[in-house]
């Protein structure tokens, strides 16, 4: 066990697992191009350990270079891929073969195709050490890989995280027994949005926004989303069931998140039980909730100042913002209460910084268990 930004991983691959999928690479590659001169392209930074091992494995003449892409942060990709040192310029009329890291969405791939697409090399091939085929999108093919692995966050053997642990010898997955699950309580305008988006990097967590998750299943017209609209078009409530099968499906959607972030959902003591049931199917549990509090003056001139940028009407008018606050205040009152009977409410400052709040919220989760 490790543990890098505070985010702790177990050991998925040994050392020696890894060089025996890079000598199976080299030598697949060497038996077809022991007559030739390829030149190989390592892509860093994820890569250098590879390219250097397989280099090591790979018994006949051949030339090494280096191109630079980047596409993630942190645990996620961005999906916006960046060419940071661009191709040798030696290559015309040569055979090349990519060293890639690892393979996943596919979204490098696609970049590193449509840099060497305007180049004249003779032959172009792609070679990974890891290929997570469920995700791959599988728009080209690939030529030679050491291992297909599960869509699993991996550091180590040069892939890091935060760009830490890229000097570790094994490979390392996301520990799933230190998961957390939080509920998330906040007035309209204290931040819930702006912290969740910081805790579901820090610690790898899923934001389950229930109005996001709404809009997904409507947008799509889904099973889900067909009954929770019917009973919107009636003007009733969407029964509870449905909410959590919507928040079901999420949950499965993503089986290697750290823990979960819910938010909107529970609105009261029913829904936090059902919620509860529904977890402890699953062998989970919710660990905290967490309420960030602010003054309700300081608030109302927060969501006014958003209402100017937003265009949102409820966020223009001082006595419907009131009347959200109050009826926050009447749906909060029993899920407090409830949470308190399991040691589970934390109440939070949700005034100043947003580096001060995140701070604070921090300290809270860095003591569950």
């Amino acid at each position: 066990m490790i543990k890098i930004h505070n985010t702790n991983f177990e050991l998925f691959l040994s050392e020696a697992e890894i060089l025996a999928a890079v000598k199976r690479i080299a030598e697949d590659i060497a038996a077809e191009y022991k007559d030739e001169v390829p030149i190989f392209v390592g892509v860093l930074n994820g890569a250098f350990m590879f390219v250097s091992d397989f280099l090591k494995y790979y018994p006949y003449p051949c030339e090494v270079s280096f191109v630079k892409l980047s596409s993630y942060r942190g645990l996620t990709s961005t999906g916006i891929v960046e060419t940071l040192l661009d191709v040798p310029d030696n290559i015309e009329g040569r055979d090349v073969i990519i060293l890639e890291d690892i393979i996943d969405t596919g979204r490098t791939l696609q970049e590193l195709v449509h840099i060497f697409s305007n180049t004249n090399v003779r032959n172009f091939k792609i070679a990974s050490l890891f290929y997570k085929s469920e995700v791959y999108n599988g728009e080209y093919a690939i030529d030679y890989f050491g291992m297909e692995i599960p869509d699993k966050f991996i550091i180590g053997y040069g892939l890091d995280y935060k760009e830490q642990g890229r000097n570790l010898r094994d490979v390392y997955q996301i520990n799933q027994t230190h998961m957390i699950n939080l509920v998330l309580f906040g007035k309209p305008g204290a931040g819930k949005g702006t912290q969740a988006g910081y805790l579901k990097e820090k610690y790898n967590l899923k934001h389950i926004s229930t109005g996001d998750v709404f809009r997904y299943n409507i947008k799509n017209n889904t099973k889900l989303g067909q009954l929770a609209k019917s009973y919107m078009e009636k003007g009733e409530l969407v029964p509870d069931e449905v909410t959590i099968s919507m928040l079901k499906d999420e949950v499965e959607k993503n089986p290697d998140a750290s823990g979960f972030i819910f938010d909107g959902f529970p609105r009261t003591a029913a829904q936090a039980e059902a919620l509860d049931n529904f977890l402890e199917s699953k062998d989970m549990k919710i660990h905290a909730t967490i309420a960030l509090e602010a003054n309700d003056e300081v608030l109302i001139k927060r969501l006014l100042e958003r209402g100017k940028d937003s265009g949102r009407p409820d966020d223009q008018d001082e006595s419907k913002i009131r009347n959200r606050f109050e009826e926050y205040n009447l749906k909060t009152a029993p899920l407090k209460e409830y949470y308190e009977a399991q040691e589970k409410f934390h109440s939070v400052n949700g005034i100043g910084s947003i580096e001060d709040i995140t701070e604070r919220l921090t300290k809270v989760i860095n003591t569950l268990s």
